[in-house]
């Protein structure tokens, strides 16, 4: 205290009070600063109720989850019903197929941070969604195999069962019908299959009202061959029902062709594509062919990917030729003990039909097969 009254009492007065000024200063910001910290430290948090508090702290967890589930690229294939392949192939051969993308993971960083967790409306496994796309028919055309194959896309979830809503389940209302959903991630593409659907005159109608932008698929086949393999799946539930000669006309000897019988009907696909065409224009419609998807499955599926915006992930290095079978088959994923061809009611033998009668159905298809090239603008060769 004297070296500091010696120092100070050498100085001018002036420089003095300056001095004195400056550590009053000083103290008085050091004493205001302490208050104001020790005032936030005692102040109440905002009120909120148990329920937001819970919401909010749901809300970060499913973020959390969100993102360990989006940047490590482990899609769950969970709420499939009665699909023909196992959950554990489906997850063995996506893992084994999805590719290492950094873009998709900035972007999905991009999108988080531009979404707070407060606003994401992502449950842990993702939430129900109505379909973005259909496969709407046809029956016996090759939809299961098309089914199998896109499920294996880890940007698809689809429902294993066929749904029938838009032609017999419609009163039950889309509630109903999106509970059936598998559940999605942003980015995935929601999918079912009823192949009814393209006969039946409602269901445009009622889809188009569920969502216009609906992509909508179509597999198509030989309808010659497609009535055989109509007739053929019949045969196998009910061994006693007529020939299939005698179904096809109602007067064999006039050689008129019964177009009441449902095996017949179906293959009038130009028909039928008329009424689809009243509510969707054909951007949206993608014609798949039956027999190339089985020749040349990876081509089909190509298409199928590019017509879904989705990477081109399933190539012709992913199928077999199954000699048992006569198709190509999924080659096994990773640690999956065998391959997968579809059930052993896919590729039934079929009987030998008259060759007569393949004739007359051949000449009976042929203009509507024309119409339906003409309005499809591909030419399937099926009167080659």
């Amino acid at each position: 205290m004297a070296f500091i009254s010696i120092f100070l009492d050498a100085l001018p007065t002036t420089v003095c009070r300056k001095i004195v000024l400056m550590l009053c200063s000083l103290m008085m910001s050091l004493y205001l600063l302490y208050y104001l910290t020790d005032l936030c430290h005692t102040m109440s948090s905002p009120v909120r109720s148990s329920e937001e508090e819970s919401n909010l702290a749901g809300d970060f967890g499913e973020w959390q989850a969100l993102r360990r589930k989006r940047l490590l690229q482990k899609l769950q294939m969970q709420g499939y019903l009665n699909g023909e392949l196992p959950e554990k192939y489906f997850r063995e051969l996506r893992l084994q197929l999805q590719p290492a993308n950094v873009k998709q993971q900035e972007r999905i960083g991009r999108s988080l941070a531009a979404n707070p967790p407060s606003t994401l409306s992502f449950s842990e496994d993702g939430v129900r969604k109505l379909p973005q796309a259909i496969i709407i028919g046809v029956k016996k055309g090759g939809t299961r195999a098309l089914l199998e194959f896109v499920r294996v896309h880890p940007d698809i979830r689809a429902v294993g069962e066929e749904p029938h809503f838009f032609d017999r389940h419609y009163d039950k209302g889309l509630r109903w019908y999106r509970n059936l959903m598998p559940k999605t991630l942003d980015g995935q593409v929601t999918m079912e299959k009823t192949p009814s659907y393209f006969v039946t005159k409602e269901s445009a109608a009622r889809i188009y009202a569920m969502s216009k932008d609906a992509k909508l698929i179509l597999v198509v086949r030989d309808p010659v061959t497609r009535a055989i393999s109509d007739y053929t799946q019949a045969l196998s539930k009910k061994p006693n029902i007529p020939s299939f000669e005698s179904l096809v006309f109602k007067n064999r000897t006039s050689g008129l062709i019964d177009t009441s019988w449902n095996a017949i009907q179906i293959g009038i696909y130009a028909k039928h594509l008329e009424n689809w065409l009243l509510y969707f224009p054909m951007g949206q419609i993608l014609f798949v062919s039956g027999e190339r998807l089985i020749n040349d499955p990876a081509r089909e599926l190509g298409k199928v990917q590019d017509f879904l915006g989705l990477k081109r992930i399933i190539t012709d290095k992913h199928f077999y030729f199954n000699k048992t079978k006569g198709f190509l088959c999924l080659k096994k994923p990773e640690g999956s003990s065998k391959p997968h061809c579809l059930g052993k009611t896919k590729g039934r033998t079929h009987p030998n039909i008259d060759p007569e009668v393949i004739r007359r159905l051949r000449d009976f298809y042929r203009p509507f097969n024309m119409k339906f090239y003409q309005m499809t603008g591909q030419n399937f060769g099926w009167d080659n």
